[in-house]
C-alpha cells in the first residue's frame, strides 16, 4: 500500500487549501479512507474518514463546517478541502486507508508521509 499526500502549504488565517492523497496498492473503491494530523510532540489525531462510497462522512468536531472530505475512485484520490483556516490547524497531515464500522473510522498501520501546513495568523 502506497499513500502519497501532497497540497500543504502556507496560508493565511481565513484563507483555504485543498490536500490530495493519492492511493495505490490497494483496491480504493471499496476501502474506508481517513485523514489524521499531528503537531510536534502530540498524538496523532483524528481529522475526517469517508467510507467506501463516500455515502458516510465523519469529521472531528474542531474541523466541522470547515473542511470536507470526498473522493475520487475513477483517480484513486482522497481530498480535504480546507477552508476558514486557523492557527491551530497547523499539522502536519496524513492520509490513512483503514476501516469504517458502525459510524467510525479505524486506522490502520497503511499511512502516508504527511503534508504540512501551517496557517499564519
Amino acid at each position: 500500500v502506497q499513500l502519497v499526500e501532497s497540497g500543504g502549504g502556507l496560508v493565511q488565517a481565513g484563507g483555504s487549501l485543498r490536500l490530495s492523497c493519492v492511493a495505490s496498492g490497494i483496491i480504493f473503491s471499496i476501502r474506508p479512507m481517513g485523514w489524521y494530523r499531528q503537531t510536534p510532540g502530540a498524538q496523532r489525531e483524528f481529522v475526517a474518514a469517508l467510507a467506501n462510497g463516500g455515502s458516510s462522512t465523519i469529521y472531528a468536531d474542531s474541523v466541522k463546517g470547515r473542511f470536507t472530505i470526498s473522493r475520487d475512485n475513477t483517480k484513486n484520490t482522497m481530498y480535504l478541502q480546507m477552508n476558514s483556516l486557523k492557527p491551530e490547524d497547523t499539522a502536519v497531515y496524513y492520509c490513512n486507508a483503514g476501516g469504517y464500522y458502525s459510524g467510525r473510522y479505524y486506522p490502520s498501520a497503511n499511512w502516508g508521509q504527511g503534508t504540512q501546513v501551517t496557517v499564519s495568523s
